[in-house]
């Protein structure tokens, strides 16, 4: 859990009504922060820490203490998803727990789409949320490179390099494209591993979760894709070796990242 040099004011949220909270004055980096997850969790924007501190680029070390820019923030009763957000990020910025959300929302997974509301605060009565959309057919390549090698799977780490820190912007207008990667295969029971992904799916609990580990500057954080000879994922999480045109996909057991080895794949993000 991070430490904030100054506590926050706590508020009581009530069910339809909206509750307001300040922001902290400082706070102290630990290890794994970026300044994008700090500005995140504290309603404020990556430029705006930077001026506040006078930092000349991204980087930042555990230990040093940021100004952050208090202001009272008014939380809403509820949210619209938006193409590319999660659950983890959502509640990142509303300051909710992932756990808090699919209780609030009658969520039996992670999975959320374009247009759904979501409740940000504790009610009596749960909303049937919006039916999912209709999966598109997506016409699969006749083509498969065979797998040049059989590697132990790689271990995906969940925590950001300071390259990822600042990642850029996802790409306009990526719905419908296809880029052609080299996959491998993981397991969230790998030594080292935390089982939690960047977003905040719990492969622990989720075994059979179809997920992703992208380079976010190629397939954006959070977006439906479908991977050949994989299927239908969400790309939700990053790993320090994952970069440029490379994936990492979840199995459920080390046997199956085995059979999967190194692939040659196309992907194709959905939304």
């Amino acid at each position: 859990m991070k430490k904030l040099v100054v506590s926050l004011a706590a508020g009581l949220i009530l069910a339809g009504t909206a509750a307001t909270s300040a922001s902290a004055a400082s706070y102290q980096v630990e290890k794994g922060d970026t300044l994008w997850g700090i500005a995140q969790n504290n309603q404020t924007s990556v430029e705006k820490l930077k001026e506040l501190n006078s930092l000349n680029s991204d980087i930042i070390y555990p230990g040093q203490s940021l100004e952050i820019d208090g202001q009272t923030q008014t939380q809403p009763a509820s949210y619209t998803v938006k193409k590319g957000d999660t659950l983890y990020s959502i509640g990142q910025e509303f300051g909710v727990s992932v756990s808090d959300l699919k209780a609030w929302n009658a969520l039996g997974s992670d999975i959320i789409l374009p247009a759904q509301q979501l409740h940000l605060q504790p009610t009596e009565n749960v909303d049937v949320l919006p039916e999912q959309v209709e999966e598109k057919p997506v016409k699969e390549e006749a083509k498969q490179a065979e797998p040049t090698e059989t590697p132990q799977p790689e271990e995906n780490t969940t925590e950001p390099t300071v390259e990822q820190s600042a990642s850029a912007p996802a790409p306009e207008e990526a719905s419908g494209k296809e880029v052609t990667v080299t996959a491998t295969a993981y397991t969230a029971g790998c030594e080292g591993c935390s089982g939690i992904t960047y977003t905040g799916i719990n492969l622990n609990e989720n075994p059979n979760a179809k997920v992703i580990a992208v380079d976010p500057n190629i397939i954006p954080l959070g977006s439906r894709v479908h991977v050949e000879g994989y299927g239908e994922a969400i790309a939700g999480d990053i790993g320090g070796a994952i970069q440029g045109n490379r994936i990492d996909l979840h199995v459920p057991t080390k046997e199956e990242a085995y059979d999967w080895g190194t692939r040659t794949v196309d992907v194709t993000i959905l939304d």
